[in-house]
């Protein structure tokens, strides 16, 4: 039990779950007003409709009432009611009652319709808004949220939220229209009753208030339960190998079920106090018919009150609180659509650490700016046209300092430079942050302290598309997306069959292309699982080669190759590193001895540099790594 409450506590960490919700329900609503506005012709159109709507539905109790008091020959009938013989009259109303049935039908329809369209594309759009920001955020987010709560901030949430337009708000403001022209209505027809059943939503008003601020409490926490539990499968489903090569699968199956059972339990919470609701208004409506027909009764016999007019009221008294069950069951749904309005603006509130610094300047919209930006790509691809590829690609590291969490640095000053088509290799102990000089380069984190730069120009200068495009790097473990592999080299880049052709050939990658049952058209499942870890890892290679960079970063890159295979990629970057900058992370330290320098790292510092036999005569960490893997191969 101790494990399941510690997990729990790991799983439940997220950003702005501890945060101060200060937000009023008013400002979560105009988070989606934008939304709305979008869409504004849609959305008074529909609101429009609500006229023809309550009007319809308010006139049937009188016409109803009418009929009776025409029956009963009542003074409170229309006056050109009563000079009609009684069959002409009775049809009359018959035909009125039957066109505002068809008038409250069809306008129900209609507008269900278009609300529903419209909740439909607000979640599509609020959806993609929410891809694209998550996307955008720094690594460092995703090391500490895990990836089924994002998933479930992608679905239901997003579906609660297009929930609150949908059928939550347009439906709301249909309900008190509709409560305020029965109650005009009521009010035209006999004051007193009319006042009576008024005080009488005083209560109610108070009760729907206290249920809802019940049930959303409730209902975040369900929510917040849901994501765990979204998480915990993903793991599983992630890690099954490990799961079942271990025998977990009785333990998590428990500590799953136990989750479940929280979710559940608080499911539960917020399905009693959403019925509490109901049930309450239910009894409330029929106490309202009650004391109707107990003040009804007593006005019948002091004839101040017709039949026909305590007949409308007992009807009246009914639809009154028809759309206020309507409104608090509305309500619930807009509750829901603000507790995930909250969960999502914990994700859309969450800041995007690495921007390009240029983006901000573009907002002012200048040429000064533009023409920066040109200046600076121009530099990168081309040096001004003048200077030749070996005088590109040069990577300097000034006093950089990094810290994944505050203070406890994993990168400290950092001071070196790699020169214009140098190879360089990384070596150290594991946790010695070899990996992580890789991803400050690639600006997928920004340095704590110092500043990196590539051919003179500070790396926050530049965009990051084109950062990246300048430098390529293959990870030991190639990651495949689902699709054919003709996309899987390119990734969305424009280049044409030819030139990922000529990509793989020069990588020697199009042999093994060439055994698939449809060659570059094969479809390659959700991670590569249909093709082998080294088939995976050469078309990693093909995805640099293709894009031509002049920085080359290889992290264990051909770990995952057999002998023979190994040898023909080695071939190919021999000739891709011609020219080229290459900063090589490798363990077997026989793989690098051919490298122009080797950088030896050791808790964050660079504490050793220079070629094999320079480290070699030194003696040091160096010289002690390669002694152990002599011995090891021995």
């Amino acid at each position: 039990m101790s494990i399941a409450k510690s997990t729990q506590k790991s799983y439940e960490r997220n950003p702005g779950q501890n945060r101060q919700r200060n937000n009023n329900d008013w400002r979560l609503f105009l988070r989606l007003v934008p939304y709305g506005r979008k869409r504004i012709k849609k959305l008074a159109f529909a609101l429009l409709l609500l006229l023809p709507l309550a009007f319809a539905n308010a006139a049937q109790p009188l016409l109803i009432g009418q009929a009776i008091s025409l029956i009963r020959q009542e003074p409170s009938s229309y006056e050109f009611l009563r000079n009609m013989s009684l069959t002409q009259a009775l049809g009359i109303i018959q035909f009125i009652l039957l066109v505002t049935i068809s008038i409250k039908l069809s306008c129900t329809g209609f507008q269900g319709y278009i609300v529903q369209k419209l909740g439909q594309e607000i979640t599509a759009e609020i959806r993609d808004d929410l891809f694209k920001h998550v996307t955008s955020l720094a690594v460092r987010f995703f090391d500490r949220t895990p990836v089924g709560k994002l998933i479930t901030r992608l679905t239901n949430d997003v579906e609660a939220l297009g929930d609150v337009f949908a059928t939550g708000a347009i439906g709301i403001v249909a309900d008190l229209f509709s409560m305020l022209v029965i109650m005009g209505f009521m009010f035209s027809v006999q004051w007193q009753l009319a006042v009576m059943l008024l005080l009488m939503l005083i209560p109610v008003a108070w009760v729907i208030i206290f249920f809802q601020q019940q049930y959303r409490s409730a209902n975040y926490k369900s929510r917040e339960e849901l994501s765990v539990l979204n998480s915990q499968l993903q793991e599983n489903i992630v890690g099954i190998n490990v799961v079942q090569l271990f025998r977990r699968e009785k333990f998590n199956a428990q500590f799953f079920r136990s989750t479940n059972q929280r979710y559940l339990d608080e499911l539960d919470k917020s399905i009693f106090f959403d019925s509490g609701v109901s049930a309450t208004l239910e009894w409330i409506s029929l106490i309202a018919v009650a004391a109707v027909l107990w003040a009804g009764g007593w006005l019948l016999l002091g004839k101040t009150l017709t039949f026909g007019t305590l007949s409308a009221f007992i009807l009246y008294a009914q639809r009154l609180f028809d759309p206020l069950q309507q409104f608090a069951e509305k309500f619930t749904v807009i509750q829901s659509g603000f507790t995930a309005i909250e969960r999502v603006n914990d994700i859309l509130d969450e800041p995007i650490e690495i921007r390009d610094r240029l983006n901000s300047r573009l907002s002012f919209s200048s040429d000064f700016e533009l023409g920066y930006i040109d200046e600076i790509i121009e530099k990168l691809n081309s040096q001004e046209d003048v200077q030749e590829n070996s005088s590109r690609g040069e990577i300097r590291f000034e006093n950089v300092w990094f810290a994944y969490k505050e203070d406890d640095y994993v990168i400290k000053n950092l001071d070196f430079i790699i020169h214009p088509g140098e190879k360089i290799a990384l070596v150290g102990p594991t946790g010695a942050g070899k990996s992580t000089i890789i991803r400050l380069l690639c600006r997928l984190y920004e340095p704590t302290k110092g500043r990196i730069l590539v051919d003179g120009i500070d790396i926050r200068d530049v965009p990051q598309k084109e950062l990246r495009r300048y430098m390529a790097v293959i990870l030991q473990d190639g990651f495949i997306f689902a699709g054919n592999v003709k996309n899987n080299i390119s990734l969305g880049d424009f280049y044409d069959f030819e030139q990922i052709e000529q990509a793989a050939q020069q990588t020697n990658v199009d042999q093994f292309i060439q055994q698939l049952p449809q060659g570059y058209d094969t479809q390659l499942r959700e991670r590569g699982t249909n093709i082998s870890s080294g088939q995976k890892q050469l078309l990693a290679f093909a995805r640099a080669v293709i894009r031509n960079p002049q920085i080359l970063v290889l992290d264990e890159a051909t770990a995952s190759l057999d002998v023979g295979t190994e040898a023909l990629v080695q071939e190919a970057l021999n000739e891709l590193l011609v020219s080229r900058t290459a900063i090589i992370i490798a363990h077997r330290l026989s793989t690098i001895r051919n490298v122009d320098r080797i950088f030896v790292l050791k808790r964050g510092e660079l504490i050793e540099q220079g070629s094999h036999e320079e480290l070699l005569l030194k003696n040091g960490l160096y010289a002690t790594l390669h002694s152990l893997q002599m011995l090891e191969s021995e």
